[in-house]
């Protein structure tokens, strides 16, 4: 189950690390965090200033738990500026370890699925909008937010409870490295896989539905609100299908077989192949945190107070900077 940075160790055949990761992550990590951090807590504060609790819509319910699952990996980021700037040595506490793990996991898979019940809550509002416009569904949200933080908190509760730590190479590695051979690891890896790409396909569905149903609609006129409507709908669906192809997929694209050979279930002993699959699997690790910075792009294509309320903001301050 260990899929936060890991780096491919094997004594017995092969030992391999990619060392580029080391300045690599320092710096995107110290750009996400500051980026991340404020964006994230700027929609936080621009959801509380628009609206009110009982105000609240589906999707904006949604959003908000998106941006708390940002925020509450944005959080562990320090700690992991501090390890890779110390070439991947874990000096501070091992709870902090298995904390950072926890929370790797829970912001992948909590904005995977929240994205997804965005997709599904814009594919009803596209096909049956006046039954959606007609139905109050905030019950059904904070439920539906429930559940997810349920499920997914609880598949990451080992992450708290497992030793993180490991010793290579005179340092203390957090959540990194493998026992070879372990199925238990391989087959709990490749169902996450399997399930991504599930969820991902049916994410892919409902969007290719609604950019039809959008599509086969009569053109309006420019600048109408309806026309302006359309537009923003079909922005979100590039969006949404954007933080999945730049952040997820790659990473899950190349887990399964990062997994295998790790565990010297497939290729044992070819290094040359461990090694490319470590350095694409670094990479894609890095994608994978940017969704705290894209996830924010968002909420600007998927509610017009948002959107509306952001443009005033922005010529506010360049009219204070043209005095």
């Amino acid at each position: 189950m260990m899929k936060n940075v890991t780096m491919a160790v094997n004594d017995r055949v092969c030992t391999v690390d990619s060392e580029f990761r080391y300045p690599l992550f320092t710096v995107f990590y110290s750009i996400v965090f500051i980026v991340g951090l404020l964006a994230n807590c700027y929609v936080l504060w621009v959801f509380a200033r628009i609206y009110r609790i009982k105000k609240m819509s589906e999707i904006k319910i949604y959003m908000i738990n998106l941006t708390v699952a940002d925020l509450l990996f944005i959080m562990t980021l320090p700690l992991w500026i501090i390890y890779y700037n110390q070439n991947g040595d874990w000096t501070l506490n091992p709870f902090l370890c298995n904390l950072s793990g926890f929370l790797f996991f829970v912001n992948t898979y909590c904005s995977i699925a929240f994205l997804a019940v965005i997709s599904f809550n814009r594919y009803q509002a596209v096909t049956k909008p006046l039954e959606t416009a007609q139905s109050s569904l905030r019950r059904r949200g904070v439920v539906v937010s429930v559940v997810i933080w349920v499920i997914i908190g609880a598949s990451a509760s080992p992450y708290l409870f497992m030793n993180g730590l490991n010793k290579g190479n005179n340092m203390m590695r957090c959540f990194e490295g493998y026992k070879p051979q372990n199925t238990k690891v391989a087959i709990t890896n490749l169902i996450i896989v399997a399930c991504f790409f599930l969820v991902f396909i049916l994410i892919l569905v409902f969007n290719l539905l609604i950019v039809r149903t959008l599509l086969s609609q009569p053109v309006q006129q420019q600048g109408s609100r309806k026309g302006g409507t359309k537009q923003r709908a079909l922005r979100m669906v590039f969006a949404v299908l954007g933080v999945f192809v730049i952040c997820f997929v790659p990473h899950h694209l190349i887990n399964g077989p990062w997994t295998m050979a790790v565990l010297e279930l497939w290729r044992r002993g070819d290094c040359d192949l461990l090694q490319t699959l470590n350095n694409a699997h670094q990479v894609t690790l890095c994608l994978a945190g940017l969704n705290c910075i894209l996830d924010p792009i968002t909420y600007c294509f998927a509610t017009t107070m948002f959107q509306r309320y952001l443009t005033v903001r922005i010529k506010h301050i360049r009219s204070k900077a043209d005095i």
